[in-house]
């Protein structure tokens, strides 16, 4: 019986650390943004319309994960950045933003709640027609 409750800690430990790779934290997410050409690459990757890099594809992978749980498994560096670029498609780039969160929330149960935060801040974001 012991046994069976030090292999459930074990697997409880293992879970609560189950973060995304931060091999790609001290990413220059500015330079990307500020790079029209650069970022459309990103977003070529994540809409599967183009070739991903290494960091792409890592993004790619784990995006619609994290959208969707509020970025929970996302490294507090992951989580800044993630509202930064969020703020940026919304403020600068509404047409990328709009076809991402279609993409990857349809039913707009997300884009709603990242949308919200951006107002709090400030951004206003035109109405869709």
């Amino acid at each position: 019986m012991m046994k069976y409750f030090i292999v459930l800690c074990l697997a409880a430990l293992a879970l609560a650390d189950d973060k995304y790779t931060d091999k790609y934290d001290n990413i220059n997410l500015d330079e990307i943004l500020e790079n029209k050409r650069l970022l459309q690459a990103y977003v070529n990757c994540i809409l599967d319309k183009g070739k991903c890099t290494p960091e792409g594809k890592e993004l790619k992978d784990h995006l619609e994960d994290a959208l969707q749980t509020g970025c929970e498994k996302c490294t507090e560096a992951q989580k800044k950045g993630a509202s930064k670029v969020i703020e940026h498609l919304i403020k600068n780039e509404l047409p990328i933003w709009r076809e991402l969160s279609n993409r990857f929330d349809p039913e707009g149960k997300f884009k709603k709640i990242y949308e919200d935060r951006a107002r709090a801040h400030g951004i206003v974001i035109p109405e869709e027609h």
